[in-house]
């Protein structure tokens, strides 16, 4: 099925749409992308691609409409490709590499009324998307390469839940994202948003990063967020990093601080963050140790880091 619209299973399967949903049918919970340490089903990828149709639908995209793709080698490009297809519309995808004026002029040439980015190029392409007349909508998702931590003025939250509570993934992101919003308006930063999988915003900067990873029958959330601002040059004068390289991998962040011109202390912080949680989850936070299984996804999660 696709949208509705049944097909014969006796026939050989006419497009792309309609051969991922072939083989879906046949192997399901066979792997069908392996990204780092993440796999995909082939049922996880035709649902995500499923998401993005219904998500391209609702801004009004159709069949024979063209929607940009300017993203590197992530899930999130066979997600966004196969979607397009399941609309009848037009994928055209294109370097990440580019610069405005060849971005400008593929946008205009193909007359894209859409185009899905990485979270660090939505500046760019907003700066050019009027000289681009067709194009209507710009839709981020991932993250970029660079996570920084500083520790007199990053907090680090660690939490364990298990599988049951959220039925998928991107449940425990939303939830998570929107209490973290709640956190920090309590706290003064009045615009913060929750813009994509794993990240808070505010002023066009990244203000908070969700990192979400699964162990056993268990998700490992960890929260990163920046108290006061953090000065990244120290860190190239040793790590080098080539411009137009560090230009795309450096996001541009921002903290409590900047944006409320407050200094906020990491009880305080604490103390807001668990109220807000608590809420969203529906439960009441105690002191206390770790369970048996919190300890054995936190070493995990260490051992996994120790090796990076």
């Amino acid at each position: 099925m696709i949208f509705g619209k049944s097909k014969a299973t006796d026939e050989v399967p006419l497009g792309l749409a309609l051969t991922l949903e072939e083989i879906t049918n046949r192997y399901r919970k066979r792997e069908a992308i392996r990204f780092e340490s993440r796999v995909y089903t082939y049922q996880e990828l035709d649902e995500e691609a499923n998401r993005v149709a219904g998500g391209l639908a609702s801004l009004g995209i159709g069949k024979g409409d063209r929607v940009a793709m300017m993203l590197p080698n992530i899930p999130e490009f066979v997600f966004s490709f196969f979607g397009i297809q399941k609309l009848g519309a037009i994928a055209v995808p294109f370097n990440t590499m580019y610069k405005g004026r060849e971005i400008s002029f593929i946008l205009k040439d193909s007359g894209a009324k859409a185009i899905i980015c990485l979270s660090n190029f939505s500046n760019l392409i907003q700066e050019i998307q009027s000289d681009c007349p067709e194009l209507k909508h710009v839709i981020v998702t991932g993250q970029r390469t660079f996570v920084f931590v500083e520790p007199d003025g990053t907090v680090n939250v660690q939490m364990v839940f298990e599988k049951s509570r959220f039925p998928e993934p991107s449940d425990a992101f939303h939830t998570i994202g929107g209490a973290l919003v709640s956190a920090f308006k309590e706290l003064g930063v009045k615009d913060a948003w929750y813009s994509h999988q794993g990240a808070i915003r505010s002023s066009g900067k990244k203000l908070a990063t969700i990192l979400l990873s699964e162990i056993e029958n268990l998700y490992v959330c960890n929260i990163m967020t920046w108290l006061q601002q953090m000065d990244t040059a120290p860190l190239f004068k040793v790590l080098y990093v080539p411009p137009e390289i560090k230009e795309r991998a450096l996001e541009p962040m921002t903290s409590i601080k900047a944006e409320t011109g407050q200094d906020v202390s990491l009880d305080g912080f604490k103390d807001v963050l668990v109220r807000r949680i608590g809420a969203a989850l529906g439960i009441e936070f105690e002191a206390g140790k770790l369970t048996r299984d919190e300890v054995i996804a936190y070493e995990k999660n260490r051992a996994l880091s120790a090796r990076i």
